[in-house]
């Protein structure tokens, strides 16, 4: 739409060979699967109608030994995971990409969203994040085509 928007990557860079933890963002073409968000600070009216909203028993599995790994599950859950309600603003809104989903490979990394940032161009786990206004701008306009490229 001939917008550009300032993000911040994986702290290590991007990888051909992504591996759960290794900070790095993995290139390619990634399809937009989902959009959650969190209803206590973001209001439904703000996103589109096929948002989801979550709360603080929803985690999101990233331990590859897990059944459930890179899919989100409930609290109690007895394997490695994020919180997805988190203190600080990052996943306020978070939208879902296709890496390693639906059917994860074990250790092939997990959770790779885009979401909001902690400051500008900060490194993240291997995420891609943005300024929450510039977030919310592209979330309102992802079609069924869209796609997120890293190259």
């Amino acid at each position: 739409m001939g917008r550009r928007f300032p993000c911040a990557i994986g702290k290590h860079g991007t990888t051909d060979r992504k591996r759960e933890g290794d900070g790095k963002t993995p290139l390619g073409t990634h399809r937009i699967v989902g959009m959650l968000y969190r209803p206590d600070r973001l209001s439904p009216s703000q996103l589109p109608d096929w948002a989801l909203p979550f709360g603080p028993a929803d985690l999101w599995s990233d331990d590859p030994r897990d059944p459930d790994y890179n899919l989100m599950v409930r609290a109690p859950h007895g394997y490695s995971h994020e919180r997805l309600t988190r203190a600080d603003p990052m996943y306020d809104l978070i939208l879902l990409t296709d890496w390693n989903w639906p059917q994860a490979v074990p250790g092939l990394g997990s959770a790779i969203f885009l979401h909001g940032w902690r400051r500008p161009r900060h490194g993240t786990a291997g995420c891609v994040a943005f300024a929450l206004p510039d977030l919310l701008w592209i979330a309102n306009r992802i079609r069924h085509s869209t796609r997120l490229i890293i190259r």
